[in-house]
Order: structure tokens, then C-alpha cells, then sequence
């Protein structure tokens, strides 16, 4: 086949992914307007659904194993039957434990020793305890007595001393205040005749007595004030100090006086610990020789792995197994998680507790409920060794329903429920550009058409909300005009997967989420369970170059 033929069969491809595309719009409510064909359509307002599709396996959410916890190696003396069906708490193994039961008996011997050395130093600990703490009660109180006295003279002594040298003063200014008028009457008498000389000179000299007793009360209550207040302020605070001063000293001392009684405490105790820890060891051991099954199922025997050598046989009895190695597995039926993996680019949408919708591939006639249940914080570094560029994170999905016939390790499809945003403005995914670190689209209108900003929020891989930029109803272009041109952005100048519109540079979604089911809003979604793994084959190169400017599925354009 010639280069021309070859050059003419992409152009006719791109023609039929073209017309596919406009009709899957027009399919979803996103029609092409009256006049503008397949190459506008207009903006529409409505609910919108955020969501993540994975793939993942099943997984008994109480399975257990059951693994040998005796240190070194032992003996299997009993196994019970595989395929029996247990109940919490039967017999389900015994293994050996002639050795332990010897060396349980001679630590038993030095626990007692070294438990009666510990008792007798805890007493003589306790009995300089209390002592401390009564020689640190007395000097708190005499504290305390020492700051109530300070507030006894502040609150107390010392304002009724003032109130009453006030009062004084107030009493000896209406004595002389008094005696003036008496004055002043006997002055006007005595002019004109009606008193005496001696009785004039009386009350002059009770007018003089008067404001001498005032000045002798007013004098009174300026040394209370700047002598004997601040003295007798300061000696008691003194007193409060030292107070405190002879408390803490108090404290030190008896934390020195502990010292002995602590250390020889703390060495009997140490060796009590220390063999009481060996015979409690012994006696764990010993019990942890005979395995129950802790929920009910089906026993079945654990295969050993022999790794690069390559094979396996299933446990048996007498044979010598080592510590933490699995015995028996009780799967159940009881309850089940999905097993799958995260892409880092969505891992911040993905939270906790999000619903999620489930599709068994074996029952493909019905779904299951469910809610994420683990998300880690670390990605799973078996993933690298597959692809080391791609960094994805292990999640669990707790499904709610249960069905009799869900078995463990069936693959399923979970499609994560991100968000739902009732009255949002959005436009098709393809219709969004980048052009110099802002967001654009391009808009038809009457007099031709124009680029205009806009700011985005989240998108489902299919459609994308819009938050600012653009009104309800106006025509935006699905592919770019001719006579326009996009500048890339300053970080994004030596990327070379961003060279087109923003469909193209993630892959039919946006570079944050280039896992995100490609999902219609609110209304018929059949036809796209199967699309997320497409969209994330397509969406790895494209939003490598963009994943430092795409943060949460939002890109607001500085």
C-alpha cells in the first residue's frame, strides 16, 4: 500500500470518529444547534454526575488464615479434616509443645522470687510517698495562709483603715465647717452688743480646734497611705513568697528522698518484669499450640509456597512447619470487598465512605451497592514492576448487598460516585482548550466566532462543569477554527504531548482524571460500564504534561 493510500485512509478514519462523536452528542440531549450542524453545540444547564470507573476482584471480608505462632520450629500432631464446615471456636489444629511445658515449670520458680523482692520495695516506695506528701500538704497550707492574709489585708484591714481615715476627715470638715458659722453668728452678736468678748474668743478658739483636728485627720490618711500601706503590702508578699520558695524546696527534697526507694523499685521490678515476661511468653506459646477457627466456613489447608523452587503440598499431620507459617483458611461468604487499584491522578477525588455502584462480571444481570472502605496513602509498589512509570494506590469497596452466589476472586467493574452537582452549566470535554495556561473555548456567534476564558470545574470524561465564562445556551465549537492558534503554557513549553486541543492532551478527559468514567449527566448511561479502561489507555501520555496545573479535576486558569 502507497504513502498516499495509506495518508487517505486516516483522513476518511478521522471523518468517521468525527461523525461517531457528533452523534453520541446528540444522543446524550448535546445536538447540534439549528444552523450550526456538527460543528457547534450549545451550552446546556443541568444535573451532572462525577464518577471513577475501576476494575477489581472480590475478596471474603472475613476470611482469615491461621498460621503457626510458636517461635522456631514444631510439630503438627493434629489437623483436622478439609472441606469440614466450622463453627467459631472448634478445634481446628494442635501442635507440639513438650518443651515448653519443661521450661514453663522452672520460670514459674524465679516469677516467685522475683515477685517477693519487687513487693517488699513497692511498700517501702509507698511509705516515702505518703511521708512526701504530707510534708508538701503543710507547706501548701502555710502558702495558702500566707496568700489569704495578703488578701485579708488588701480586700479587708486595709480598706476599712482607709474608710475610716476618710470618715474622719469627713466628720472634722462638718466640725469646722460648724464652727465657722457659730463663729460668724457670735461676730454679728457681738457688734451689735448681744455677746460678750469671752464667749466670741470660745468660739474662735473652737473654730481654730476644728480645722486643726482636720488637718491631724488628713495627715493621718496620707501616712496610711504612702507608709503603712506599701510596708505592710510588701511584708506580706514577702511572706507569700517565701511561702512559695519553701514549698518548692519542700518538693525537691522529698524528690530526692525518693530516689533510693525509686532505684531499688525499679531494679526489682525490672527483673520481675523481665521473668514474668519469659513465663507469660511460655504460657501465650503453649496456648497458641491449639488453633480454633475464629468464624464459621469451610477449612481449607494452606499450600506451602516453596518460591524459586517452584510447586507446593498442602499441610498434613506431623509435618514440621516454622513460625508464622499459614495452616488453614476459613473463607466466608458473609461479607465481601472489592480489590482494585487507583490511579494517582484521581486519587484526591476519591474518599472514604463515597458510594459506589458494583458489576459483577458473572451476574452481569445485576449490580450491587457499596461505599469505599480503604484508600491507601502509599502506592503499591507491585504495580511498578508492570509499568514504572505509572503509580497507582490500593483500595477497598465494602459492598453492601449480598448474594448467595458472589464467590471470591470474581471480577467486577466499581464505578465510584464522586459527586452529583444538580444545576450545572457544562459543555462538551472536547470543546475545552488550553491556550497559554488559561482555559478557552470557542464560541459561534452571530458576527463570527471568538475565543473566550472560561474557568472549568470537575468533568466525568465526557462532559465538563463550567463555573464561569460562559452562558446557557451560547454555541461553543467541538473542534478548533481555522485562523486560530493555541500558545502552550510556560511549564508545559518542552512537553511534547500537549500540542492540541484539551481532548487531545488527556485522552478524552481531563489530565487529573484520566480515569474517570465517560458518563452522560443525569439520564440513560447505557454503553459506557466498559469505557474507563479505554479512557485511561488513552489518557496516560497526555496528562503527564499537564498533571502539575489539573489539581482535583478543577483548573481555574492561573
Amino acid at each position: 500500500m502507497s504513502k498516499k493510500q495509506n495518508k487517505f485512509g486516516y483522513v476518511v478514519m478521522g471523518l468517521v470518529v468525527i461523525i461517531v462523536g457528533g452523534w453520541r452528542l446528540a444522543g446524550s440531549g448535546f445536538g447540534s444547534e439549528r444552523g450550526v450542524g456538527v460543528e457547534g453545540v450549545a451550552a446546556r444547564r443541568g444535573p451532572l454526575k462525577i464518577s471513577v470507573v475501576e476494575r477489581g476482584n472480590l475478596k471474603a471480608t472475613d476470611s482469615v488464615d491461621l498460621a503457626s505462632e510458636i517461635e522456631g520450629s514444631t510439630t503438627v500432631l493434629w489437623l483436622i479434616d478439609e472441606g469440614v464446615l466450622v463453627q467459631p471456636g472448634d478445634r481446628v489444629c494442635e501442635l507440639d509443645t513438650a518443651n515448653l511445658v519443661e521450661r514453663r515449670v522452672s520460670q514459674e520458680i524465679s516469677v516467685q522470687n522475683t515477685e517477693a523482692a519487687f513487693i517488699k520495695a513497692q511498700q517501702n516506695l509507698a511509705i516515702q510517698k505518703s511521708q512526701n506528701e504530707s510534708d508538701i500538704k503543710r507547706a501548701e497550707r502555710e502558702k495558702d495562709f500566707a496568700r489569704a492574709d495578703l488578701r485579708k489585708y488588701l480586700e479587708g484591714d486595709w480598706p476599712q483603715a482607709r474608710q475610716k481615715a476618710e470618715e474622719d476627715i469627713v466628720i472634722a470638715d462638718e466640725e469646722l465647717t460648724r464652727a465657722r458659722q457659730d463663729l460668724e453668728w457670735s461676730k454679728k452678736l457681738f457688734e451689735k452688743g448681744f455677746l460678750e468678748q469671752a464667749q466670741l474668743d470660745a468660739d474662735e478658739l473652737a473654730e481654730t480646734r476644728a480645722e486643726i483636728g482636720l488637718n491631724q485627720r488628713r495627715r493621718a490618711l496620707q501616712l496610711l497611705e504612702e507608709y503603712d500601706f506599701p510596708r505592710q503590702k510588701a511584708e506580706l508578699e514577702a511572706d507569700v513568697e517565701e511561702k512559695i520558695r519553701e514549698l518548692e524546696r519542700v518538693k525537691l527534697q522529698a524528690a530526692a528522698k525518693l530516689v533510693d526507694s525509686e532505684a531499688n523499685k525499679r531494679t526489682t521490678k525490672a527483673r520481675f518484669d523481665l521473668e514474668a515476661e519469659k513465663f507469660d511468653k511460655l504460657d501465650s506459646q503453649i496456648e497458641k499450640a491449639v488453633l480454633v477457627a475464629p468464624v464459621a466456613g469451610m477449612v481449607v489447608y494452606a499450600v506451602e509456597d516453596r518460591g524459586h523452587w517452584g510447586g507446593g503440598e498442602p499441610m498434613q499431620e506431623g509435618a514440621n512447619i516454622r513460625e508464622r507459617q499459614k495452616i488453614i483458611t476459613i473463607p466466608s461468604s458473609e461479607g465481601f470487598v472489592v480489590e482494585t487499584s487507583l490511579h494517582e491522578n484521581v486519587l484526591e477525588m476519591v474518599d472514604v465512605s463515597q458510594p459506589c455502584v458494583i458489576s459483577v462480571d458473572a451476574l452481569s444481570e445485576l449490580t450491587f451497592t457499596g461505599r469505599v472502605k480503604f484508600k491507601a496513602v502509599l502506592p503499591d509498589k507491585q504495580s511498578w514492576y508492570s509499568n514504572p512509570d505509572m503509580r497507582v494506590y490500593r483500595a477497598e469497596v465494602q459492598l453492601i448487598d449480598i448474594d448467595p452466589r458472589l464467590r471470591p476472586g470474581m471480577s467486577c467493574s466499581v464505578e465510584i460516585l464522586v459527586d452529583q452537582i444538580e444545576d450545572a452549566l457544562y459543555i462538551p470535554l472536547q470543546s475545552v482548550y488550553l491556550d497559554g495556561g488559561h482555559t478557552i473555548c470557542f464560541v459561534s456567534e452571530a458576527i463570527g466566532t471568538s475565543k473566550r476564558s472560561i474557568e472549568v470545574g470537575q468533568n466525568n470524561g465526557r462532559f465538563v462543569h463550567v463555573e464561569s465564562g460562559l452562558h446557557e445556551g451560547e454555541i461553543v465549537c467541538l473542534a478548533q477554527p481555522v485562523g486560530f492558534s493555541l500558545e502552550p503554557a510556560k511549564e508545559e513549553a518542552e512537553a511534547d504531548e500537549w500540542s492540541g486541543p484539551f481532548l487531545e492532551a488527556s485522552g478524552g478527559q481531563e489530565g487529573k482524571n484520566p480515569q474517570v468514567r465517560t458518563a452522560e449527566p443525569e439520564g440513560p448511561s447505557g454503553g459506557q460500564k466498559n469505557q474507563g479502561a479505554g479512557a485511561r489507555r488513552r489518557g496516560t501520555q497526555g496528562q503527564r504534561a499537564r498533571s502539575s496545573q489539573l489539581q482535583g479535576g478543577k483548573y481555574d486558569g492561573k
